[in-house]
């Protein structure tokens, strides 16, 4: 498998209302953390997310996580 394009090296806190959202897997959005479809042709693919509740969440962006689409901190080491 590829590596997907790292987007940051830090992540993105946002408070986000219920709903569902798709998590960038490739990098190449130009609306991080979210998909824009830039993926098209790869071997990438969104993840959903569904959001029960408004809730504060820290996105991933170098998209190396291991909690994905959430920081784990791996962006220090990427």
């Amino acid at each position: 498998m590829a590596d997907p394009k790292i987007a940051d090296r830090k992540p993105r806190q946002m408070t986000l209302e219920p709903g569902i959202y798709y998590w960038c897997a490739c990098g190449q959005s130009k609306k991080q953390p979210f998909c824009d479809g830039s993926h098209h042709g790869s071997e990438f693919t969104p993840k959903q997310v569904k959001i029960e509740e408004t809730q504060e969440v820290w996105w991933c962006l170098c998209k190396h996580t291991g909690n994905k689409p959430f920081c784990d901190g791996t962006h220090r080491n990427v």
